[in-house]
């Protein structure tokens, strides 16, 4: 008989719940530390019950959560096909919200496997890009969260100055220079009240900090931007107005593997500006405000580098008001339609330029790859699962 066990894992920082079953016979639950000791031994648990039912294939699911994709890896080292899942995309009702326990979100990915593997049934996987894009996705959010860091700073600085009613004449036409922040250590802050003057040093400290950091990461990026793997995309992309350095790393690093999207919807949906839709009976025409569904740091330089493109480009300036029509309320839809349409622009650009081998993940899986040990399993079934509704833990 050509079997397959399935299993569903609910992972945590410590502990790890799983729910497997061998075909389509009655799941069963185990449970393991979640550290290498305890991997070891799930896996080598789950290989003996694969050789005790001669199955063909271990196939595995878990949620992606901020623990990654390190029992990814280390399982597909092992042999074990796995699935990270998408938790916004798995199926919830109200009252499995109210009666949640490990055990149940356990059964409930295994039966998401079992409707995959057995029904072919649409399974919500993620996209598990290799390592070394990942760690190029750290440096380039790193860049991105210090800007955020920076601003935050800014803006406390200059709430203080006008609580208390402090005036700056910037030395320099542009503020935030480092002749800017030396004119307010030297000759405002020795005026000032003792309370005032210790929290203004430490902003100003903290802004020295973040923009040092800031410096070196700029440095990081340059030498990233010239790597065989980003060069000829990321030099191309800086050809478009408002998209320099920082904009063109981000959408590379976040996007991954361009050729896995087939056309603009798919990379509108993806980047999470296309609109959510709340269709009911007679009326299916009811649009709402944009998903803001994939990478918000993405979202974040596409808004910036659109308002560059407005300013910069005649061509982004007529667009923009063409759509705006001249009303205010108009304007944010025609700033989101015109980071939609740079985002797209920069996709067709990139793809022309070829998707280096290092940025390409694991292929989706599909249910035809399954098409074989379903039939088999279905044919030769012995024992009826018992019926369960989404989010029920049988046994």
């Amino acid at each position: 008989m050509s079997n397959v066990i399935m299993i569903g894992c609910d992972l945590h920082d410590r502990n790890m719940l799983l729910r497997y079953a061998v075909g389509t016979a009655e799941p069963q639950q185990l449970a393991y530390d979640n550290d290498a000791a305890g991997r070891r031994r799930m896996i080598a648990r789950l290989k003996a019950i694969a050789e005790k039912n001669q199955a063909e294939k271990i196939i595995f699911a878990y949620e992606a959560s901020g623990l990654g994709h390190g029992l990814s890896d280390e399982l597909h080292q092992e042999g074990i096909e796995c699935f990270v899942l998408s938790p916004t995309h798995l199926p919830k009702t109200p009252k499995s919200a109210r009666l949640k326990t490990d055990a149940k979100d356990a059964q409930m990915l295994l039966e998401q496997l079992r409707g995959f593997v057995l029904a072919g049934n649409d399974l919500p996987v993620v996209w598990t890009p290799p390592q070394r894009l990942r760690d190029d996705r750290e440096l380039v959010r790193a860049r991105v969260d210090v800007a955020d860091e920076m601003t935050r700073v800014k803006l406390k600085i200059n709430t203080l100055l006008k609580l208390h009613q402090l005036k700056v004449v910037s030395p320099t036409k542009c503020k935030w220079t480092k002749a800017f922040v030396t004119w307010i250590r030297e000759k405002l802050i020795p005026d000032l009240d003792l309370c005032v003057a210790t929290k203004l040093k430490l902003l100003l400290d903290r802004f020295d900090m973040y923009r040092k950091e800031q410096g070196e990461l700029d440095k990081a990026l340059k030498k990233l931007s010239r790597e065989p793997r980003y060069k000829v995309a990321c030099n191309e992309l800086r050809k478009l107005p408002g998209v320099g350095q920082l904009v063109a790393l981000t959408f590379l690093t976040e996007m991954g593997d361009l050729e896995r999207f087939a056309n603009r919807r798919q990379i509108a949906a993806y980047m999470g500006l296309c609109p959510s839709s709340n269709e009911s009976g007679e009326k299916n025409d009811r649009k709402g405000r944009i998903t803001r569904q994939g990478p918000a740091r993405l979202r974040k330089v596409l808004c910036q580098a659109a308002w560059v493109s407005v300013n910069r480009s005649e061509e982004a300036a007529a667009d923009y008001h063409r759509i705006k029509q001249g009303q205010k309320h108009r304007s944010k839809k025609a700033l989101v339609a015109m980071m939609r349409k740079l985002g797209i622009k920069m996709w067709h650009r990139a793809l022309a330029c070829g998707v280096s081998s290092e940025l390409k993940g694991r292929d989706r899986p599909s249910s035809k790859d399954f098409v074989g040990l379903a039939q088999s399993g279905l044919a030769q079934r012995t024992v009826s699962p018992p019926s369960l509704q989404l989010g029920q833990c049988a046994g």
